[in-house]
This record gives C-alpha cells, structure tokens and sequence, in this order.
C-alpha cells in the first residue's frame, strides 16, 4: 500500500485538505500557507489539547516570516546575535534554538502515537527517514548523524553521481545541516515537526548556534544546485511522512529531474 496520490495546489491558500494513505489510520494533509509562526503554535496546541481517541491524525504544511525559537530548555545564549531584528519565541518542544522563514517548509505532525502503538524514538527515525528519502527524491544524499536529531548533507554515492549529483557542493557542505526536527508529546500524542531548507536567506542562522551547536553550517536544497520548487518538495515530504508513519517498507521514490532511474532512499551516508 502506498499514500494516495496528490494534486499540487495552484495556490496555497487555495489547496483543498488532501487524505494521505498511512497505515491503518489515514492522515488528513492541511496547508495552511505563509503564516506567523505563533498562529500555528497556538492552532497546534488547542488542536492537541482538544483531541480524543476518534481524532484523525493530521500533517500541515506551513511557511514562516522570519522567527527563532527557543527549545523548552533551550539557552538564551544561542543567540548570538540579540539585535538582529528578528523575533525570538519560546516554545514548548524539545532542542535548543533554530530560525523559520520564507523558503522553508514547516511540516507539523499531529500524530496519535499510541494508536499507532509508535515510540517517540522510533517516530523520530521515521520523521529522519522520510526527509532523507525526500532529499534523495532531488538526487541529494543525506544522513542522520548519532545523538544530533535532524538530517546533515552525505558523500554521495557513485550511483547518485552518475545521475546527476554535484559532488562538488555535497563536499563543500559535508556535513551542513538542511533539515531540523522537535516534538512535543502530550496525553501520547505529537506536536511540532520538522523543518527542511529549500530555498531560503541562510543569514539568519549565522545570528545562532543552529541547534545549540556552535559553528553548524546550516545550507537548503538551492545551496546544493537543485532549483526545486517549494509546493513540489512540500508534497513530496507529506507523501513520505505519510508513508513512514503508516510504517510501510521503505521504497525508491522517482527522480526529480525527469530521468526514470530511482533514487536509493536508504538512511546510510552510503
């Protein structure tokens, strides 16, 4: 089984909510467009403290005008820049500080956890996987990297080279992050998400210690050399998350780039 097939939207504000296949439980996908970060912070939250057990799950989709957030034991001292104009909110997630703007997708995953019987270790691997597997959809290798939640730029493979990869700018950015997740869990169920760079001003995370590490490079998808669209990779990451959290086995999603040739979607730097 795999998610359902979907219909790019011409305009966000004009996209109709979508169901995403996952498992035994589907997924109702919402955009909901540009919109202040505390907007959705405060939606998600009465969202989860209204749930009961008969709750669809939900996947939004969302792009932020600039901010920082601060993890709910995040330090201040992260910020390294305090008059940067920006707007800096404290959250109630996990981690440390990280910036949202335009150029990014926001995807905040309301899931019931204990319906799907899913630990919040395990929701966080296949949170990681479905970005990889995304990413590797654009032909860009990226991998986990131990005890650092999020997804950081990998060698890529000989295969991946052959098809197309700029082996150059992924060994000019080894190691640079492009994705950024946190969760909040209440009454077993996820709030929050992940975070993956497309298109964006990478100045601000310069103001940061990215995640509480000093020195992190922080690169999108542009910085890598692949021109990709916002809704088409904001689809794409839905479809995954989707497909990750129903807990099917992982597949070999199409190339981006018009070619027929799969893309491995393994979670090896390979």
């Amino acid at each position: 089984m795999s998610a359902a097939p979907l219909a790019l939207p011409t305009a966000l504000h004009d996209a109709s909510d979508t169901v995403l296949g996952a498992g035994e439980f589907p997924v109702a996908l919402r955009w909901r467009g540009l919109e202040p970060y505390q907007h959705s912070f405060d939606a998600m939250r009465a969202f989860t403290d209204a749930r009961t057990p008969d709750t669809p799950d939900e996947i939004w989709l969302a792009e932020h005008p600039r901010v920082f957030t601060l993890g709910l034991a995040g330090d201040p001292a992260h910020l390294l820049l305090a008059d940067s104009g920006i707007p800096l909110i404290k959250v109630d997630r996990g981690g440390q500080i990280t910036y949202h703007g335009p150029g990014q997708i926001v995807a905040y995953l309301l899931i019931d956890l204990r319906r799907r019987k899913l630990m919040v270790r395990e929701m966080v691997r296949r949170i990681e996987e479905a970005v990889i597997e995304t990413l590797a959809a654009y032909n860009l290798a990226t991998d986990r990297k131990t005890g650092a939640p999020g997804i950081y730029v990998a060698h890529p493979s000989a295969q991946r080279a052959e098809h197309g990869a700029n082996v150059r700018l992924h060994e000019l950015h080894l190691g640079a992050k492009i994705a950024a997740l946190g969760l909040k869990i209440r009454n077993g169920c996820s709030y929050h998400g992940v975070s993956l760079n497309v298109n964006m001003d990478l100045q601000p995370f310069l103001a940061i210690n990215p995640c509480g590490y000093a020195g992190l490079e922080t690169v999108d998808m542009a910085t890598l050399g692949v021109a990709a669209d916002w809704r088409d990779v904001a689809f794409t990451l839905a479809e995954r998350l989707a497909h990750q959290i129903g807990g099917f086995p992982a597949c070999r999603p199409q190339l981006h780039d018009g070619a027929s040739r799969p893309a491995a979607t393994t979670g090896s730097t390979e």
